[in-house]
Formats: C-alpha cells, sequence, structure tokens
C-alpha cells in the first residue's frame, strides 16, 4: 500500500469481507506515503506493517533499516519484540519502559511468539529524529514534493509516447515504453547517465522517486524517455500542488487525518533546538562513554572510531541493495573477505552473513540442517534438543524452523550428559538437531562439549552452536574444530558492531561443507536451493565495514590477545569478588570462561535483598547493571570484555564491595529491612535534593557512597519503576498534551 509497481489499491470492501470471515487484516505500507494516503486503520486494517528507512536512513546497501508493526489495541498483548511502555516511578513521575514482551523468549521460550531478541532500536530512533526535525507539516510537504516529482515525470514520459499503466499513484510508476523503442534501449540510456532504473520485463519499466531528487534529475529522467526536460518548471504549474489535490490518488483515499501529533513532533524545528533535544535525551542513557556495561551475555566491548568512520562513507551508506553487481565490486570484495574470515575464525566452510541478527541465523541455520537432512530422505527428522540453560531464542527459533523441542537437564552448571544420551537415543529417528552454547550460558567451558556433539552424531543428528559467548573461543578454539556442523556469530557482540540499545545486528551463519549449499539464497543472486531469510541479499550490509575493520586491523593474533584478556578479565574480577559473594559456577580449578554468575539469591532470606535491588543500587554507583535473573534467577551475570581496564574493572568491583557491606548493615540491623539504601535505590537528584529527607541513611550515602563518584558521577534520571504497573498497564499511545505542559 502502494503496491511494488506503485498503484495505490482501495482495499475497503476486501477488509469487510475478511472482518466478516472472522479474519484480520495486514497491509504492508509505505510510510512515507502513509502522509497523504488514508491510514490503514481508517479503511479497516488490523496491523500494519513496513520499513522506515524513508525517514532519513541510509539504504546501506540492504540494511540495517528498523521495521515497525502497528496494530489495534485488541492485538497489543500479542505483539512480538519491543514495546516501550509508560509506567511510573517510586515518586510517582511518568517513566517508560521495556514492557513484558522484551525478552519474551527468556520466559515462554518454545511458546514465544516470535524469537526476536535484537531490534534496531538504533535506526528507529534515526527515523523518529528524522520525524521530529520535519514535524507533521514538513513531512507531508516532503510527501506532497515528491508526489508532485511523479506527477510531472508521467506528464513528461507521456508526452513522449509512453504509457503509465497504474493510472492511481504515489512515487512509483509503471511506464510501458513506446512500441518506437524497448526497455532496454531506456536501460542503456540512464545507464549512461548513472541512472539505475527498475528492470520489470522487455517492455515495461519503473521508476520511484524521492526527496533526494533534483530538479535536474528529474529533467534527466524525463530526457531518457525521451522527452523534453526543459518542460519541467510549465509541467510543474500544471500539476497538483497537493497529494490531496491529486487525480492519481483514488478518491477517498487522500489522507484526511492528522499525523505526528505528539507534542515532540511540534516542538524542535531548528538544528539548534534538535541538537539540544538529541543531547538531552543522551544525557538519559549510560553508555560506555560513562562506564563499563557488564551485562552477561552480551559483550558490550569497544566500538572503535575506526572501525565506524568507514560506514558513513556515501559508497557504503548510499549504495541500493539491488543495484547491478558491477556497480558493488567494493561491497562484493568486503563482503567476499568478510565470509572467509569468519568461516576460518569458527573453523568452518562457508559464511552467509545475510541473517540481521543471531535469532535469525539460528533459524537460518536450523532451516539448513532441515533441507540437508530432507535432500537425503531424512525430512522426519524434528525434534531439537535443547538444553535448559539455551538463550531463549534457541527453543523460538527451532519452533519457527518446524521442530518439536526436547529439553536436555544440566547439572551443576553442566550439559547432563546421560539426559542428553538417554533423550538422543529415544528420539534417534527423528533427531534433527542439538542447540549448544559454548562457552555454557553457566560461564564455563565445559569439558563434556566434544562427548556431546559425539552423541548427538553418533544418532543421526546435527549440531549447531550457539555464538552467542564466541569472544571466549577466537583464536582458541573454534565451533568447527569441536565438531559442531553450523554456528552463527554475534557481529554486534564478538566483532564490535555497535549494540544501539537492541540494534542494529547481524548474525552471520557458518557451516561445514555438507550444508554450504543450504544457506538462504536470494534472487537477485540467481539460482539456490533456499529462499532468502531477509529481504536484502546481503542482510544488514551498511555496518559490516565495521566487522571488516574490526577483523582486519586486530588479525589473527589480536583477536586471539583480545579472547584471552576478556576470559583473564572475567576470572580478575571473580577472583576479588569471591570473599564477598558467591560464584555460581566454575570449572574444577575454580576458573570460569569470560562471564560468570554471582549467586545473590541468599539476600532474600538475610536482609529481603533481591538481585533487582543490587542492580539499581549499582546505578547509583555510575554502572550499567549487569544481566539480571538469567539464566538462573535472582542472580546477576557479569561480563568485562576484553575493552575494560583494570582500573574501571576495579571501580566495578569496588562498587560491588560497597553494596555488599550495605547489605551486611541490613542483614546487622544497621538499615531497615523496608527502607534501606538498596531497596530505595536509584536516587535520583531530585531525591537527594529535596527539602524533606526522612531516610534513615544521609543524602551523602545516597548519591556518593565511594569518594571517586564526587568527580565522576553519572545520575539516573529516574526513580525504581514500577514495572508490574507498567504490564498491567500497558500504555503504547501518546499521552495526552497536557501531560507534556
Amino acid at each position: 500500500y502502494p503496491d511494488t509497481y506503485g498503484t495505490i489499491g482501495d482495499y475497503r470492501a476486501l477488509a469487510k469481507k475478511v472482518h466478516e470471515l472472522g479474519g484480520q487484516v495486514v497491509v504492508a505500507a509505505d510510510l512515507m506515503a502513509l502522509a497523504v494516503l488514508q491510514a490503514p486503520a481508517e479503511f479497516g486494517a488490523d496491523i500494519a506493517i513496513g520499513n522506515s528507512q524513508r525517514f532519513g536512513v541510509p539504504l546501506g546497501y540492504g540494511g540495517p533499516h528498523a521495521a515497525f508493526f502497528a496494530t489495534t489495541a485488541a492485538n497489543q498483548r500479542r505483539v512480538p519484540g519491543r514495546i516501550i511502555g509508560v509506567s511510573r516511578d517510586a515518586d510517582g513521575n511518568r517513566a517508560y519502559r521495556l514492557a513484558l514482551q522484551t525478552r519474551e523468549q527468556h520466559i515462554r521460550r518454545e511458546k514465544a511468539s516470535s524469537n526476536i531478541c535484537t531490534a534496531q532500536a538504533l535506526l528507529a530512533n534515526m527515523s523518529a529524529m528524522y520525524a521530529v526535525y520535519h514535524g507533521p507539516e514538513g513531512i507531508k510537504a516532503i510527501a506532497d514534493r515528491i508526489h508532485r516529482f511523479a506527477q510531472v515525470l508521467a506528464a513528461g514520459v507521456a508526452r513522449a509516447g509512453h504509457t503509465v499503466e497504474n493510472a492511481s499513484y504515489f512515487d512509483t510508476l509503471r511506464i510501458r515504453v513506446a512500441a518506437s523503442t524497448t526497455a532496454e534501449e531506456i536501460h542503456a540510456r540512464a545507464n549512461e547517465r548513472q541512472i539505475n532504473l527498475r528492470h520489470i520485463d522487455a517492455a515495461t519499466v519503473g521508476v520511484t522517486l524521492d526527496e533526494a531528487v533534483t530538479r535536474d534529475e528529474l529533467a534527466q529522467l524525463i530526457e531518457i524517455f525521451g522527452g523534453n526536460g526543459g518542460e519541467i518548471d510549465t509541467a510543474a504549474g500544471s500539476v497538483a500542488a497537493t497529494a490531496s489535490e491529486s487525480s492519481a490518488i483514488p478518491a477517498g483515499l487522500a489522507r484526511q487525518s492528522a499525523i505526528l501529533t505528539h507534542p515532540v513532533f511540534n516542538r524542535y524545528h531548528s538544528e539548534t533546538e534538535m541538537l539540544r533535544y538529541i543531547t538531552q535525551l543522551q544525557g538519559k542513557d549510560l553508555s560506555l562513554a560513562n562506564a563499563m556495561i557488564p551485562l552477561g551475555s552480551c559483550t558490550m566491548k569497544l566500538n572503535a572510531t575506526t572501525e565506524l568512520i568507514p560506514i558513513t562513507w556515501p559508497e557504503f551508506s548510499q549504495m541500493h541493495p539491488f543495484a547491478p553487481a558491477d556497480q558493488a565490486q567494493g561491497y562484493a570484495q568486503m563482503i567476499g573477505d568478510l565470509e572467509a574470515d569468519l568461516a576460518a575464525i569458527t573453523g568452518m566452510d562457508a559464511t552467509t552473513v545475510q541473517p540481521n541478527s543471531g535469532a535469525q541465523g539460528e533459524y537460518a541455520g536450523l532451516r539448513a540442517i532441515r533441507a540437508y537432512q530432507a535432500s537425503r530422505g531424512e525430512a522426519l527428522r524434528d525434534v531439537c534438543l535443547v538444553p535448559e540453560s539455551a538463550h531463549g531464542t534457541n527453543p523460538a527459533s527451532a519452533v519457527m524452523a518446524g521442530l518439536r523441542v526436547v529439553i536436555v537437564r544440566c547439572s551443576g552448571g553442566n550439559l547432563d550428559l546421560a539426559d542428553l544420551e538417554a533423550k538422543a537415543a529415544k528420539h534417534a529417528d527423528r533427531l534433527a538437531a542439538v542447540m549448544i552454547t559454548y562457552p555454557s550460558t553457566y560461564g564455563v567451558f565445559e569439558h563434556g562439549v566434544v562427548r556431546a556433539i559425539d552423541i548427538v552424531h553418533a544418532h543421526g543428528g546435527q549440531v549447531y552452536m550457539d555464538g552467542a559467548n564466541m569472544n571466549a573461543q577466537v583464536g582458541l578454539t573454534s565451533p568447527g574444530h569441536m565438531g559442531a556442523d553450523v554456528c552463527h556469530l554475534n557481529n554486534h557482540k564478538t566483532l564490535a558492531i555497535p549494540h544501539g540499545g537492541g540494534g542494529p545486528g547481524v548474525g552471520p551463519i557458518c557451516v561445514k561443507a555438507h550444508l554450504a549449499p543450504f544457506l538462504p539464497g536470494h534472487p537477485a543472486l540467481g539460482a539456490t536451493t533456499q529462499g532468502p531469510v531477509s529481504a536484502a541479499p546481503y542482510g544488514s550490509a551498511g555496518v559490516l565495514p565495521v566487522t571488516w575493520a574490526y577483523v582486519k586491523l586486530l588479525g589473527a593474533h589480536g583477536m586471539t590477545q583480545a579472547s584471552k584478556a576478556a576470559i583473564l578479565n572475567a576470572n580478575y574480577m571473580a577472583a576479588r569478588l569471591r570473599d564477598h559473594y558467591s560464584v555460581l559456577f566454575a570449572n574444577e580449578r575454580g576458573m570460569c570462561a569470560h562471564e560468570f554468575i554471582l549467586d545473590t539469591r541468599v539476600f532474600a532470606k538475610s536482609a529481603d535483598v533481591h538481585a533487582i535491588d543490587i542492580a539499581k543500587r549499582l546505578q547509583d554507583y555510575g554502572f550499567h547493571p549487569p544481566t539480571m535473573s538469567w539464566p538462573v534467577p535472582n542472580t546477576i551475570m557479569v561480563e568485562p570484555t576484553e575493552s575494560e581496564s583494570k582500573e574501571e574493572i576495579d571501580r566495578f568491583c569496588d562498587a560491588l564491595i560497597a553494596i555488599r557491606n550495605e547489605i551486611r548493615e541490613i542483614e546487622d540491623g544497621a538499615q531497615p529491612r523496608d527502607n534501606n539504601l538498596l531497596v530505595n535505590a536509584p536516587h535520583t537528584i531530585a531525591n537527594v535534593s529535596a527539602d524533606n529527607w526522612s531516610r534513615p541513611y544521609s543524602r551523602e550515602r545516597a548519591a556518593y557512597p565511594l569518594p571517586t563518584l564526587r568527580d565522576r558521577k553519572f545520575w539516573p534520571s529516574v526513580s525504581r519503576v514500577d514495572d508490574a504497573y507498567g504490564d498491567l498497564n500497558l500504555i503504547c499511545s501518546c499521552p495526552p498534551i497536557e501531560n507534556y505542559e
């Protein structure tokens, strides 16, 4: 809506009929077109989906871009992925939070509604800022200009003897060329002017315009079709000035309702004000620019400026994903290099960078396994063994791939090999795969991993290795060396792409030779045995220069040293903290891998303190909390990465040790269980500067628990958020304007 050839269909009768039959209507919509076309909900759509790339995000040879999924209130509890909900904090102030669906896979696992883990949060914010800056009037003006140019082009090619086949359109024309020429000739003329047009068939050409098209380019387009480009000013005067007045917009489908009514879209329309608004928002987020982010199983490492700069170059950022191959040779060389390097790193034989996230990589890898087995007459293999410690995306991806999940027990932080062998034997005739994470999600190198792989192979299954913890493997071992058949990598973890608040992500999969023919293909790449898992041939290619630069700058020696440093940092921290907290899992030598779990469950009984209280109190110390309550409830998992200095690691350890002493005060009765430094955390500037202070500890202890914080303090912007209230009162729509006055 409009369709791929530009036609604006009237779907009101269809929507009514679908509803009468008990169905729902999903509309794939063009975000820019919706500024001037009737909103999908207004003609009966229940769900609208699409891509926000048109709102100010570079093409990037296919991505990354943020998709959108909008739906009615009746569906809001069924929406997969992330929803920003409105809750309140301990002081009764409005607070935004990621709602219950945020990590649905870790809660519902194989019953989850999707395997979505990575969301394109950074790109969503870019598109949002495009809308904030332009506002409703600016967006409508852009859309009207695009449509006006499309009308001028339609008139120009018609005068040149060609036929615009779609009578209705917003920005896209399907043009049947005149009998006196051919589509091939039109494309040849376009190529001479370095303009790409869409190949439809031997007699038909597609053209789509956007706000970046200039008057000169519009004139050139008309000349390519044999028209007079000098007449565009005259033609512009004869077409409708706005889409609402245009005969190319079907009657009744021009937008009448308002857009972007939230106050934020009507406030910041100068560069100065926009800069201040972005800086204000940035000040609310603790990033690696402020302190280490020790999120276990997330690998929040440095994203070096040197690696990031190339993604801003137009040669990478402005490339269309379906540009002719001879125009994308630089991308081809970089992607070829990277695929070979990733195969070498993982000990595999072939790579695809198409998946946009680790979870999508899981799905693609499992699909390759199923296709391989089907090619051998083993299509009935549909059982996937998944350890109970696995990332929640593992069982969710298995279900998406059409597999039945059978859970394997873990014992003492290790996979229970006896249970694995029993279940592999029980399901031998239908065993498709096992999904293993190494090091395990408990933060240990399992000595039984090779034995586990052998067990599954002996019973006819394939081995999928989750690459979430590859930062402890690179240069030291590899999935292929251990015997795995397929693995994925998280480029936004191990290979230095920024997390971006949840995205962009890239989840390449690497496979042994027997699975290589079953990697995802793409129509743009020619005939393949498997269809794509992403819309673009190389997924989020626009951020691949970051990983390419990381690999080339460090090389084999540097990446091996990075793995060693990550493991060393984790073990140093575990050793410093072991006298104050129980480290939940370690090997027989008392060592962890690149991350470790601190058992905070004992404090629930001794002090009424839970993992969330420690996490909130860490904010007062200027740190992002570690991963909380996963994979073991009411624990915290710490991963320092190789990027952190000993000074920063010690700062974090000092904070956790100080918090343990605060817990001890509660245990000893020096602070009440229901009114103390932890349960009241975090403490905002508003809290500690209030006229009244009735808490049984000083303002100084609340705000500056360590002397170093006086020189370097990150202030939380809200008090403790009421999660239960937010889950019970999910609010996705905009608050009323008076809330902002």
